[in-house]
């Protein structure tokens, strides 16, 4: 009777989590709030301030949160992400693939790697789990070379965090969604830059009307394999990836 017990705590623990992260989603004082902090974080450089493992990771820790949820979620075979940087975020997926056991590794693209990045990731704990590509992610060739990389994988998580222009999105979206199956996750960051202000970002090639948003949105009018995942924006409320938490739910 007390196991019986236990179980129907933890089943109403989840439903009254759920019913919470509805009522969150509802709020509007606290969207309010979160859009101020959000606003006013990011002019601060808020996303610079964290590090991974001795790695600067340049994420919101809210989004880390979701990161290590859909890992756990999916347990990825392989973790695909476009844009390296300081290389904080290959290791962070690569640290959650270590704890999941098994032989699961990071594939990373950047256009540029830079030379002190790469010495430093090479050199990490982490590196035996880690693998990077230098070029464009929207060239043709380095699509087939990433899709050849992870031929053998079943259940690969994607996360798109490189050029946040809508065309460049739109078009990774289209060249590395195929990768996702169903039941797995694909991620899209920056798509804050639409609820900024108009003039959030003057020295970008990026902004209001043009950014991974709109081609997340322009991407879903086309294909019917994804939905976004509400409920994560929800209970996450500060985030970098609004709309972006991308379910597959189709083959």
């Amino acid at each position: 009777m007390e196991k019986m017990d236990t179980v129907d705590e933890a089943r109403a623990f989840i439903q009254e989590r759920a019913e919470r992260i509805r009522a969150m989603g509802q709020n509007r004082e606290l969207k309010t709030t979160a859009q101020a902090f959000t606003e006013e974080s990011t002019k601060a450089g808020y996303s610079y301030n964290f590090s991974w493992m001795g790695r600067p990771i340049i994420q919101y820790p809210q989004d880390m949160l979701a990161m290590q949820e859909i890992v756990w979620d999916m347990r990825p075979d392989a973790i695909f992400e476009t844009g390296i940087a300081h290389g904080g975020s290959l290791i962070y997926s690569a640290s959650l693939l270590q704890l999941l056991g098994g032989d699961g590794f990071v594939l990373g693209v950047d256009i540029d790697i830079r030379a002190h990045n790469r010495a430093a990731i090479e050199a990490h704990p982490m590196s035996p789990r880690i693998r990077m590509f230098e070029g464009s992610s929207i060239d043709e060739a380095m699509a087939q070379r990433v899709h050849a990389e992870l031929a053998g994988c079943k259940n690969p998580l994607v996360v798109l965090d490189s050029n946040h222009t809508h065309e460049h999105v739109l078009r990774e979206l289209e060249l590395y969604s195929p990768l996702v199956r169903k039941g797995g996750w694909l991620v899209v960051f920056d798509t804050v830059v639409e609820i900024m202000p108009g003039d959030f970002y003057p020295d970008r090639p990026w902004g209001l009307g043009d950014n991974p948003m709109t081609a997340v949105d322009a991407f879903l009018k086309t294909n019917d394999r994804f939905v976004i995942d509400e409920a994560m924006d929800a209970k996450l409320s500060v985030s970098m990836a609004p709309r972006g938490y991308l379910r597959c739910v189709r083959d």
